[in-house]
């Protein structure tokens, strides 16, 4: 399925929990890392656990739990809690090595086995946040586990690296290509990108959006039911797109059907790359139409 927009809210909100799964995003993460007081953390468990029991099967928008990071006392015993029949994924913050991706999917495993459930039913979706995480990030894409797809975490990235997190986010582009790069490379979903913190600036959201799709990535984090609207728009394809894409298929078949395999469409040549684009466009709108 799509991951066009995947929804932040903080675990121990019972009136935000209670929303978050009516704002029309793909997925909702329920959080215990950084939306959550340290004090509050372990008793967050339970009622995060106690909101995704309450959603309904199968679950639209797909119900995730963000644990802290491994290097945090909190990480095993957020594992242990949340994984069950209810969970659809667990999101794991900071993640800088393989060796601590092995650890994560071993630890997941084993608390699969302990709820019932088949070993790698549970999706994992690290987030690459550091310095360190950026330079591992090729051996981490290339492990085998269970990972489909990788995030972007900006906040934390400008932070370790003492960068400012300006409003048009130019110094994120080497890390935003680095990012769609491997992950193609290693045969990893398009990357999923990073929130964007300023609520109020709706047309730099829409912008920012427009830059990562461009990149190549397949949709963003969000911190606010206010930005999912465009955010889904701008990863889906719109009327146009879709028409022109099954025009440039219908024809080039055609003309592959005759023995060619170079033509032109209202002006555009259209080769074999060409024809492929067009058919991800339509396979993308097939699968968002078929998620609802």
């Amino acid at each position: 399925m799509p991951f066009r927009t995947m929804l932040f809210t903080p675990g121990n909100h019972p009136r935000k929990v209670a929303k978050v799964f009516d704002a029309g995003a793909d997925a909702v993460i329920l959080d215990l890392e950084d939306a959550v007081a340290i004090a509050e953390k372990p008793a967050t468990r339970a009622a995060v656990v106690e909101a995704l029991k309450a959603r309904p099967v199968p679950r639209r928008p797909l119900g995730y739990v963000r644990v802290n990071a491994l290097s945090t006392p909190f990480a095993y015993g957020d594992f242990q809690a949340v994984v069950g029949p209810w969970l659809d994924g667990i999101i794991l913050p900071k993640l800088e090595s393989v060796e601590e991706l092995a650890t994560a999917d071993w630890l997941l495993s084993q608390c699969e086995r302990e709820a019932g459930l088949p070993e790698g039913s549970i999706d994992l979706l690290p987030i690459i946040e550091t310095a360190k995480g950026e330079q591992a990030a090729l051996a981490i894409a290339s492990a085998d586990s269970r990972i489909k797809r990788l995030s972007f975490g900006a906040g934390d990235y400008t932070l370790d690296l003492g960068r400012d997190w300006s409003l048009g986010e130019g110094e994120l582009l080497p890390i935003r290509h680095h990012m769609v790069s491997i992950s193609r490379a290693t045969g990893l979903e398009p990357p999923i990108d990073s929130v964007y913190i300023h609520l109020n600036e709706t047309e730099a959201f829409s912008a920012s959006c427009d830059t990562v799709k461009a990149l190549g990535f397949q949709g963003k984090l969000c911190i606010h039911p206010g930005q999912i609207a465009a955010a889904n728009a701008a990863f889906t394809p719109n009327a146009e797109q879709i028409a022109y894409a099954q025009k440039i298929v219908a024809a080039f078949e055609t003309a592959e059907a005759e023995g060619s395999a170079s033509i032109q469409v209202e002006g555009y040549f259209v080769d074999y790359p060409i024809v492929e684009k067009a058919r991800r466009t339509l396979t993308l709108i097939a699968a968002i139409e078929a998620a609802g």
